[in-house]
């Protein structure tokens, strides 16, 4: 499929996604630009194949080849099996942001019609609970990691003011939960507040996560641009496309420093895959994104002018509210291709500029500190006793020891020691905090080896957690009273 001499991947995907790619292609074709389209698969077909990760050898072969990707949607195991060839993809060439723009389209009818909105949430994209770090800690409790880094909330902060400094947006929000994940959702909240004065002409402003989502709601026109964590963002991203028309128009792009790949949010849709059904609207404004990353920013420019003119004509998709009869998925990419050209009544030309993004590192990234030590140590054990029996039999295990039993939890909750009669719902699941006696010395790693080993004798332990003092503050949560 030769179009030109700029070659990228593409993998059509799962379910409608040959079909949106093929619409997708058509009108990056009739914009004169051309690609030659190296045609690559992942996702379903390659589960089925046995491939764990579901992203073939010769697919990302061709990704290390090309460095930019048009990627169709891809279907993932829900609550089993595999993990999702999407975060494979992501993870693998580190494309650490997601931009996800949302606007108000003419034609596109939603109960903030009028209002304007024109939002980008940029999203990390390979830290937090994504990491899939997963295991069972007992036969009835579960435990994720979520996995933030200082170095991940750097890129991610930069990544959002200089998309806000190259598409001339004001005002760039932080959305975390810091009020009660101090230390992962915390740390975002510190790097963008330490790295926004770098930026005087962006204003910045911090939200708690579920704030924002309830501002959306109320007065969504607020928002320019909302940095934050993967998890939120996934969810803030879908949100955000809910108020402009659906997901159907929602496109994005995972940004790294060595790779990019452009896809529509939308899923694979497989009840109507096949039947010139889908709105390929998403991924064509995706395909816009990936010719203004690679340097074709006229082409893109008449791309977005086509698709706005298009929905002005009252053309609509099968997911779009009317009484006209709906316009199939070719016949949509013919209509747009038929507006290249033509300038929207309703919003005109952007002056975008390229999105600065800093290289990358190959050495490995740490913080530095003045003094470190080990104060402590949170053993988890699998037990069915009481509380208060666990503490007297680990009181006895660690007699003559260096350490003593602080406190004993549960869910979350201190139950062991406690003031009064608590009304926790106990699992067999707990997590016993350990203090040294002289908390100016160090816990030496002899030192835990040795307290495992007790405990292990008499318990069941599965987990074990470092209690930290960097530059003499404490690096660990405070137990829940």
């Amino acid at each position: 499929m030769l179009f030109h001499n700029r070659k990228i991947t593409v993998i059509p995907g799962d379910g409608i996604g040959p079909e949106v790619i093929s619409a997708a292609l058509k009108v990056i074709e009739a914009t004169g630009v051309g690609i030659e389209a190296d045609v690559q698969q992942a996702g379903a077909s390659s589960f089925a194949k046995g491939v764990v990760s579901g992203v073939p050898r010769e697919t990302i072969e061709s990704i290390e080849n090309t460095k930019v990707v048009l990627k169709g949607p891809l279907e993932t195991p829900i609550g089993h099996g595999n993990k999702s060839a999407n975060v494979t993809l992501r993870t693998l060439f580190e494309t650490f942001g997601n931009l996800r723009p949302v606007r108000e389209l003419p034609g596109v009818t939603t109960p903030f019609t009028g209002r304007k909105l024109d939002i980008v949430i940029v999203r990390e994209n390979v830290e937090d609970l994504y990491t899939g770090i997963e295991y069972m800690q007992t036969p009835g409790v579960a435990q994720a990691l979520k996995i933030i880094s200082r170095t991940g909330c750097e890129k991610i902060v930069e990544l959002a003011f200089e998309f806000a400094v190259a598409a001339q947006r004001k005002r760039v929000h932080c959305a975390t939960k810091a009020n009660i994940m101090k230390l992962t959702e915390g740390m975002l909240q510190h790097t963008f507040e330490e790295i926004a004065p770098r930026y005087p002409q962006i204003e910045a402003k911090h939200i708690l996560i579920d704030n924002c989502a309830h501002q959306l709601a109320m007065r969504p026109e607020q928002f320019d641009v909302i940095v934050t964590t993967n998890m939120n963002g996934d969810i803030l991203s879908d949100l955000t496309s809910g108020l402009t028309g659906g997901l159907g128009f929602a496109p994005s792009a995972n940004i790294g420093n060595d790779a990019a790949i452009f896809e529509a949010v939308h899923g694979s849709a497989p009840d109507i895959a096949g039947k010139n059904m889908a709105n390929p609207t998403a991924i064509i404004l995706s395909a816009a994104m990936m010719l203004r990353h690679v340097g074709e920013g006229a082409a893109a420019h008449n791309i977005e002018q086509a698709v706005l003119v298009t929905l002005e004509s009252g053309i609509r998709s099968s997911d779009m509210p009317g009484n006209s009869p709906a316009t199939g998925t070719k016949e949509f990419a013919d209509a747009i291709i038929a507006n290249l050209g033509r300038v929207s009544s309703t919003e005109g030309p952007k002056d975008f500029r390229a999105v600065k993004i800093s290289p990358a590192s190959r050495e490995v990234q740490a913080s530095k500190v003045g003094s470190r030590q080990v104060t402590g140590v949170d053993v988890f054990i699998e037990s069915r006793l009481q509380p208060a029996e666990l503490a007297e039999a680990l009181n006895d295990v660690i007699a003559g020891t260096t350490v003593n039993l602080q406190m004993i939890g549960n869910r979350g909750n201190t139950v062991y020691p406690v003031e009064s009669e608590r009304h926790v719902t106990l699992v067999d699941q707990y997590r016993c905090r350990f203090m040294k006696k002289d908390r100016n010395d160090n816990l030496s790693n002899a030192e835990i080896l040795s307290l495992l080993t007790r405990v292990g004798e008499e318990h069941t332990w599965m987990h074990v957690e470092k209690l930290q003092q960097f530059d003499d503050v404490d690096a660990f949560s405070r137990t829940q009273k």
